[in-house]
């Protein structure tokens, strides 16, 4: 017999999922893939993925054999993988395997879309890869309540006084979303990152480790149950084997931020010099 959360959950789904026009859209705002409409109107688990890992985290067609490795690990588990993006100015819920190779070999010619860019991305019917703060919008709007990724974003080194601090970090203080990632990217200052999502009141869980975060919890199901309105932040660490050296790794990142530009580039610079600097290494321990 169903729970009474989950019972709770099942209606607000159907809220969301109206009938679909000929397109599989809803009302011409989103449009859904028939597996991942299915699952969502049947109440079977759905997980979100972002797609900017896919148009700027890596090259073609490294970038579409670790989308389509994601997505099975997913459906391996047990629930539909939702991918999102804008493609020529619509929202998708639900990516399929040509929909995927498409934003894959855009590359960077898809627009990096957070929050702040969707409007633009809509209205001007240009593609965009969805960030963190994009996903959980469009993931909380149709009701899925899972978003996986790597490392989210955070409030960068010396941003104390630049004042770069991810959208990331404030969605997860307003959206109802739980963000399972591998902590926040090494690039960032992740003290200050921590301090401000204390501040959005953001419940940060780590899975098991006692280092990023310093404590533990057994369900995030209070979250929900409040409804403080927010997200909550799960972090889990990447295997030891394929984990790069934490020495190395910070002195590429040192050496990298002496050469960045300050601007709204600087973290793909930042990701895509350390990688160089690391001979790759950086890259091979962010692909799970």
């Amino acid at each position: 017999m169903a729970s009474s959360s989950a019972l709770s959950r099942l209606s607000n789904l159907h809220n969301h999922l109206r009938p679909l026009d000929s397109n599989n859209q809803i009302e011409g705002l989103v449009k859904f893939s028939p597996e991942v409409y299915q699952a969502l109107s049947s109440g079977r688990a759905v997980v979100a993925l972002e797609s900017t890992i896919i148009s700027h985290g890596m090259p073609y067609p490294q970038n579409l054999d670790t989308a389509k490795q994601v997505e099975e690990i997913v459906r391996k588990n047990g629930a539909v993988p939702a991918t999102i993006a804008i493609l020529d100015g619509v929202p998708c819920v639900g990516l399929s395997a040509e929909q995927l190779e498409r934003l894959a070999t855009l590359g960077t010619r898809a627009q990096k879309t957070a929050r702040r860019d969707i409007a633009y991305v809509v209205a001007g019917r240009r593609n965009g890869a969805t960030t963190v703060s994009a996903t959980m919008f469009f993931a909380s709007m149709v009701g899925i309540p899972v978003f996986v990724t790597g490392g989210i974003g955070g409030v960068h080194r010396h941003g104390e006084e630049t004042m770069d601090v991810s959208s990331d970090l404030t969605e997860l203080g307003k959206t109802p979303v739980a963000v399972i990632s591998a902590g926040v990217k090494s690039i960032l200052d992740i003290p200050k990152t921590l301090e401000y999502l204390e501040t959005q009141g953001v419940c940060v869980v780590g899975y098991k480790t006692d280092e990023f975060p310093a404590f533990f919890t057994d369900t995030s199901d209070a979250t929900t149950k409040l409804k403080l309105g927010n997200g909550v932040l799960i972090a889990v660490p990447i295997p030891k084997e394929q984990s790069a050296s934490g020495s190395k790794i910070e002195s590429a990142i040192q050496k990298a931020l002496k050469e960045a530009r300050i601007g709204s580039a600087e973290t793909p610079f930042l990701l895509a010099r350390v990688n160089e600097l690391t001979g790759g290494a950086s890259l091979a321990s962010s692909i799970l």
